[in-house]
């Protein structure tokens, strides 16, 4: 009877090594799919840093308005600040969808 419990758990121990390492893929395979699928995604959010960039030029375009109609005098610092965020989240997401793509 001794004999016997110390057999059950180390049969079972192999059975559950055994079943993972059938359920295993190769990697190459396992990085080719994950590859295919974060390119999947890559589009959508090349398309949400365009719409991020429209909201950010609009909020900055009537922040700019806003500064100049109240003859503030550092309304081109704050144009220039607003303006290059703008142009660096559309060159961002050019350079990333054409190192991506």
């Amino acid at each position: 009877m001794q004999k016997m419990q110390f057999k059950i758990p180390l049969i079972l121990t192999a059975l559950l090594l055994l079943s993972a390492a059938a359920v295993a893929q190769d990697g190459n395979a396992g990085i080719s799919a994950a590859t295919t699928q974060v390119r999947s995604y890559f589009q959508s959010g090349v398309n949400l840093m365009y719409a991020i960039g429209a909201i950010v030029g609009l909020v900055g375009a009537v922040k700019v308005f806003n500064k100049w109609n109240s003859g503030e005098p550092d309304t081109g610092k704050v144009a220039a600040a607003w303006f290059g965020s703008c142009v660096f989240l559309v060159v961002v997401a050019t350079v990333l969808s054409s190192f991506f793509g």
